[in-house]
Parts: C-alpha cells; sequence; structure tokens
C-alpha cells in the first residue's frame, strides 16, 4: 500500500518542520514537500502532485483562499487549512470550507508548537480522512467539515445516562428531525436543506465543527435557504420550518416536558471523541421523542452516532444512513448500516424529499 503523500504550504519554518515531524511518525504518511507560499508550493507540485494539501491562509504573494480555488477548479485535492488566521475570522473559514477545504484547523498566534504537539494524534486522523475522501464530491461553492477530535473515546453514558423512553409521549406529538456528520457533513448540510420548504419539521444538527465557526456556518445556510436556520441557544424550543445547529463546544440534546420538547445545551466531556456528540444527540431523541423521530446519519469519518441511531430505532423512530455513492467518507454511515442502527441507506439526493413526507 503506497504511503500518503502531504505537501506543507505554510510561511512559517517552525510550523511547517513541526507538522512535518509530526506527521512522518506515522509509517502511512510520507511528506514529499514543504513551500513558504503558493507559488513555490506550484512549482513543487509541477513534479509530483500530493494526496493531500496542509495550507495556510495568511502567506505572501499568493493568500490561501486564492489558491484553494484555484486547486479546486483545476485539479480537486483534500486540503486541510491550518491557520491562526481562521481563529479570528470564522468568516473565513466558512470561506476556505465552501471553496472546497476538506477541513479547518484553527491554530493559536502563540504556542503553536506546543499545540500542535498536542493535537498530533487528531492531526494525523484528519490527514488519514482527507486521503480517503472522495474529493468528486466536493465542489467549488460547497462545504466540508471543520472538526476537533478528543483522543479519549467516551460513550454518551458520560451525558446522558440511558433509561427508558418516557411513556407520556404520545404518537400524534410534533416531529423531530435529528441529524448527524462529520468530515463532508456540510457539504450534504446544505444540499438538503436548501432543498426543503418552510413547513418542514424541526431539524436539529450536530455537524462536528469548532466552536468558534457553527454560528458563521449558520449565518451561511441561512443565506443559501429558506428555513430559519440559527445556532441553537439553550432552552430554544423546536418550531416547524427551523433548524437548530449545535454549538461547536457543547453537547446538544432534546428534552420534553409539560407537552413540548426543548433544547438543553450541556458542557461536559467529549464523546466517541467529540463534542458536540451525534451519539448523545440520538439518545436524547430515543428518548423522549421515539417515533415521532427520523434520524439521518450524514457523511463522516469514525462512528460517532452509530450506537445513537440504534437507540433511536429500538425506541421505533425511522432512521437512515447516507449511501456510499454520495457520501465523501462512508465511515458513520457505514457502521450505523453495520449495526443495525439505519434501517437503510439513501442517495443524498432523496434524503430532502424522505424528509418532507415525515409529517
Amino acid at each position: 500500500m503506497s504511503k500518503i503523500k502531504v505537501l506543507i504550504v505554510d510561511d512559517s519554518a517552525t510550523v511547517r518542520t513541526v507538522i512535518a515531524n509530526i506527521l512522518s511518525r506515522d509509517q502511512d504518511i510520507e511528506i514529499v514537500g514543504a513551500a513558504a507560499n503558493p507559488v513555490f508550493a506550484r512549482r513543487k507540485m509541477e513534479k509530483l502532485w500530493p494526496d493531500v494539501i496542509i495550507l495556510d491562509l495568511d502567506m505572501p504573494q499568493m493568500d490561501g483562499l486564492t489558491f484553494l480555488k484555484n486547486i479546486m477548479s483545476t485539479r480537486p485535492t483534500p486540503v486541510i487549512i491550518c491557520s491562526a488566521h481562521v481563529e479570528a475570522g470564522a468568516r473565513d473559514a466558512i470561506k476556505a470550507l465552501s471553496l472546497g477545504a476538506v477541513e479547518v484547523i484553527g491554530k493559536p498566534a502563540l504556542g503553536i508548537q506546543s499545540f500542535l504537539t498536542e493535537n498530533a494524534l487528531s492531526f494525523i486522523r484528519s490527514v488519514k480522512a482527507a486521503a480517503s475522501a472522495n474529493i468528486t464530491k466536493l465542489s467549488v461553492g460547497t462545504s466540508a467539515a471543520g472538526k476537533q477530535e478528543a483522543t479519549e473515546k467516551l460513550s454518551a453514558e458520560v451525558i446522558l445516562p440511558l433509561k427508558p423512553r418516557e411513556k407520556t409521549i404520545v404518537a400524534s406529538g410534533p416531529k423531530i428531525v435529528a441529524i448527524g456528520s462529520s468530515t463532508g457533513g456540510t457539504v450534504a448540510i446544505e444540499k438538503i436543506l436548501s432543498r426543503l420548504a418552510a413547513d418542514s419539521p424541526a431539524i436539529l444538527i450536530v455537524q462536528h465543527m469548532a466552536g468558534k465557526f457553527t454560528q458563521a456556518f449558520a449565518n451561511r445556510l441561512n443565506t443559501a435557504c429558506s428555513l430559519k436556520i440559527k445556532e441553537a441557544e439553550d432552552g430554544d424550543l423546536p418550531e416547524t420550518g427551523c433548524v437548530y445547529i449545535s454549538p461547536g463546544d457543547r453537547h446538544m440534546l432534546l428534552k420534553y416536558q409539560d407537552n413540548h420538547y426543548y433544547i438543553r445545551l450541556k458542557d461536559g466531556p467529549p464523546v466517541s471523541r467529540h463534542k458536540p456528540s451525534v451519539d448523545v444527540l440520538f439518545r436524547s431523541v430515543a428518548s423522549c421523542a421515539g417515533k415521532n423521530a427520523l434520524g439521518i446519519i450524514l457523511t463522516g469519518m469514525g462512528n460517532d452516532g452509530a450506537q445513537g441511531m440504534l437507540e433511536m430505532r429500538k425506541a421505533g423512530a425511522s432512521t437512515l444512513a447516507q449511501d456510499e455513492a454520495s457520501s465523501i467518507i462512508f465511515g458513520m454511515p457505514k457502521e450505523a448500516l453495520k449495526n443495525g442502527g439505519a434501517m437503510r441507506a439513501a442517495d443524498l439526493a432523496d434524503i430532502p424529499e424522505i424528509i418532507r413526507q415525515f409529517k
């Protein structure tokens, strides 16, 4: 099996060296080049095209966004943005995602070396996920996922202990759609939401994305969709025609009290290596919505959401997974199908109609 060829483009020699040292620890990754700016990078790419590009945004001669756009329009290649610039400007991160970046990693302006070293395992996972991405599903004008992972893998039990579903919920109650996604997920989310009408059921979304980006992501979606889309707030009452995106630094749960659903945001450790976690959302929906819910798991690496979806199905909910052909990374959907959580697989293009029929 050939190694994953990685090119690093960053104007900081220190950053280039640190990233190269981190990635070189993995036997499946090979650093094939490093460049101080996109002009030098392009010359290297003419001799050997990489499998994955690590790209900074703020660089001399040509900025990262311009270079990214050029790559995606001429020869689409998995690109991971790693930049201090996105820490200060979430809109630049969302712009990078909209141009086809697979992931955005915000690095601090100070203490970069220690930050990268502490997140080495996550960085390596990101490169491997990017290398396996179906890049043909990413094109200029769409978005991809930016996420942060933890190394310790905990279950939803640390946030929401499993207990029997409340018997007071009746079948005629309001409908709830719960969606979970990771790498490549915002591509799918935008395509789904942009095809839904304002009378769609309330939709709750957990997208693996850093906290500083989720508000900007919701704002972007609002410009492309007829639905009302917002970053969820603690105590929100899910309404028809509204979409609630979990903040990137807290878990989102659905609760039921006094004959209505409401959203609870909860701090705590990452679950299934993620915060927010799809498993946490799905478990909460299973516990209080049951057959009034539709669970959808979209493209992404890993297995977050598979166990929660199984709990939803056992509680009477309808469940489905995005199929392999339309997924950028067929990891999370595959696991949900494998453990029986997802009743079936569906092409991304068919999911809006499935939601429309769920009333």
